[in-house]
């Protein structure tokens, strides 16, 4: 009987229950954030592709999200002819490769100077172009149109170039400046005590120490100069030089009413800049916030 009473108790007693973690609400309305901006982004582009693969009978008879009753790639491979895909994309690209380099190459001199070689009135010279890059480049096309036709360079790649140039550095000055203060005096003062001169300090330790920001620099103006479209209508008068936004622009307003073949021809013009993002993605977001200036 003792021995009983004992063990009442004992198994009376209940296991203490573990305290479930709280739900934070915070992250979960930022999920639901991101899935309700994900799905704004996702669905036209959904639409997009389906629509590029349709017929017009589709189109006219089928919904908008339903799938098409063939798939038309002819679609893509007509869009491509009609509308000069393979010279306008050259000469975006062409445009894009020369300018975005060159246009960083001649920013990161410049930042690099403003940051860590002592000069007066450093930054009155980073505020300057800071608002000029806030320039709005629609104010400058009736002069840069007339610059131009005196130089004689309307209709040509370096007439497009030098205005891309004059609008994007500025920016990417302002930028990569904070990138160049943000390097510890102490690896510019070691490198000069191994006798390198001021350039290969440049060249060879601080440029790479920026290179996150460069990354994301390079798909930002990779992207601007790929879709400009105000300059690019104001200085090219031929179809031969034409690009891709003017190629856009043509192709909807001469043949709108394809859906089929004028979003196939969308799709394939986003291409390029897609496998830029995807190159440089991994240096993109850590890159993209880095240039805040450093007093």
């Amino acid at each position: 009987m003792v021995a009983l009473a004992s063990a009442a108790p004992t198994a009376s007693h209940k296991a203490p229950v573990k305290n479930r973690p709280q739900r934070d609400w915070v992250i979960v309305g930022l999920w639901i954030a991101l899935l309700i901006t994900a799905l704004f982004w996702l669905v036209p582009f959904f639409v997009m592709v389906l629509t590029s693969f349709k017929s017009q009978g589709d189109l006219a008879n089928g919904s908008t999200l339903g799938l098409p009753a063939s798939w038309l790639w002819e679609n893509y491979a007509s869009a491509a002819q009609t509308g000069d895909l393979w010279i306008t994309g050259t000469n975006s690209l062409l445009v894009a490769v020369i300018k975005v380099p060159l246009g960083l190459f001649l920013a990161a001199l410049a930042a690099y100077a403003l940051a860590r070689i002592r000069m007066k009135r450093a930054k009155l010279i980073v505020a300057f172009f800071a608002v000029g890059s806030m320039v709005p480049i629609q104010v400058a096309l009736g002069p840069m149109f007339q610059l131009l036709l005196k130089a004689n360079m309307l209709d040509t790649y370096i007439g497009l170039i030098i205005p891309y140039l004059a609008f994007g550095v500025p920016y990417q000055i302002f930028m990569m400046y904070g990138s160049f203060r943000a390097i510890p005096d102490s690896v510019e003062e070691s490198a000069r005590l191994d006798g390198a001169s001021t350039f290969r300090i440049f060249w060879q330790i601080c440029l790479p120490l920026v290179k996150p920001t460069l990354a994301a620099l390079f798909v930002l103006d990779f992207v601007a100069t790929w879709n400009e479209y105000a300059m690019a209508s104001t200085i090219l008068q031929s179809n031969m030089m034409s690009t891709i936004p003017l190629a856009v622009q043509n192709f909807s307003s001469q043949h709108g009413t394809e859906y089929g073949p004028l979003n196939a021809f969308i799709i394939m013009t986003a291409i390029p800049v897609l496998i830029v993002y995807l190159l440089f993605q991994r240096y993109f977001v850590s890159g993209a916030f880095t240039g805040a200036v450093k007093g």
